[in-house]
């Protein structure tokens, strides 16, 4: 079948390869450098899975920022595009979401619009109500730099139907079918329930990873104060099955594409229903961040360096990386910021120093969220609450 995805970030990229192996699939995007890229065999995002499946893989994809080809004859219109938290509407800004969604209306009458784009508690079901009946909402669950590899792999699919449809939930039973087929096993878990649980279950399931990072970020800021081992308290904590020893790493926040956008989302969703947990775990981000810079500060440095600025090793993504709040906490302070992004070649925020030995020399202290080997000859100088090495 013909399927149509609006969108080639994370989520749309790597659900154009999964399903450009069995149906016919139409990338729609708007950047022309996007869709130029994928023409040309190349990825617009940095995951290996899909670099190498473009590259490898008899695809049947065609990319085109013309929505008309796009969605014309599609059975299925999945809407990837992005939303971010507006903290002026304390809202999601939906805005790209909602226009797709009438294009495909317009064009398509008859395609299912499948929604991934993460958005607000009740979104597609207010849609289904505005007139828009083909809407079904489904949830990704995808790690940066292997979304590929998460969709060949899924944890569960989830397909949330509007108001309760037959119709709709019989559409819905087959897209998660179709998601199945595209998986490397078929005894993936697959759940039908209404849109807004399905909407909830994203936002909940982001901001419970988010309570994880935060609890032991801060078990790892109570160590540090009080001159003990955090890797000791960690594995004690972590020998507890309950617990269990993994998403135990600290790091000096959570950041990237979801968590920190997810988690104010669910916050501003819980207006009149009383909380104490998903306010705290908000306003812990920022109090880690607070923590590391002053640690940072105590050294007295008089340059600072940040060796890379992406959230994890296998990424590209700076987006809202808590490495960021870092910086702008000492340089509020008055001390010189340099940054080591090979990715990036000038910036008007900060200085950024393309050789890694002049990098080295310069930085009084090397600020670094995950740590490099590249950093070991200057390892008196790191700065990193990384003890496992890992992302």
């Amino acid at each position: 079948m013909k399927i149509a995805v609006a969108g080639l970030g994370y989520v749309g990229m790597s659900l154009s390869v999964l399903l450009a192996q069995r149906h016919e699939v139409w990338a729609l995007d708007i950047s022309e450098e996007r869709v130029g890229m994928v023409a040309c065999g190349k990825s617009p995002i940095q995951d290996e899975d899909i670099e190498r499946y473009i590259a490898e893989k008899k695809l049947n994809l065609t990319t085109t920022t013309d929505a008309e080809a796009a969605f014309a004859g599609a059975e299925y219109i999945i809407v990837a595009t992005p939303t971010d938290y507006d903290p002026k509407l304390n809202y999601f800004d939906t805005s790209s979401v909602e226009m797709v969604v009438k294009q495909a209306q317009q064009i398509t009458p008859e395609a299912a619009v499948v929604i991934k784009s993460t958005v607000p508690v009740g979104f597609t079901e207010s849609l289904y109500f505005d007139g828009y009946k083909r809407v079904l909402f489904s949830p990704e669950f995808l790690r940066e730099g292997m979304a590929l590899a998460d969709n060949l792999n899924p944890s569960r699919i989830i397909v949330g139907v509007p108001s309760g449809n037959a119709e709709l939930k019989m559409c819905a039973e087959k897209f998660a079918d179709i998601l199945r087929q595209g998986a490397l096993s078929q005894s993936v878990p697959i759940l039908v329930i209404g849109s807004s649980e399905a909407e909830a279950v994203k936002l909940f399931a982001n901001t419970y990873l988010a309570m994880r990072v935060s609890f032991f970020n801060e078990l790892d800021s109570y160590a540090e104060t009080r001159g003990l081992s955090t890797g000791q308290i960690i594995k004690g904590v972590s020998l507890d099955p309950r617990i269990g020893n993994y998403y135990n790493n600290p790091s000096f926040g959570y950041g990237g594409y979801c968590l920190p956008k997810d988690t104010r989302q669910l916050l501003a969703n819980y207006d009149q229903v009383p909380n104490n947990i998903i306010s705290a775990i908000v306003d812990a981000n920022s109090t880690r961040k607070d923590f590391i810079a002053e640690r940072v500060l105590s050294r007295n440095p008089k340059i600072v360096g940040i060796y890379r600025l992406a959230m994890k090793a296998g990424s590209d993504n700076f987006r809202h990386s808590s490495i960021q709040g870092i910086m702008k906490r000492i340089q509020a302070e008055g001390v010189k910021v340099v940054v080591y992004e090979p990715s990036i070649k000038d910036n008007t925020s900060f200085q950024v120093v393309s050789d890694l030995e002049e990098f080295k020399q310069m930085s009084d202290v090397i600020v670094t969220n995950r740590y490099s080997e590249k950093l070991a000859s200057v390892q008196e100088k790191v700065y990193t609450r990384d003890l496992y090495r890992r992302d």
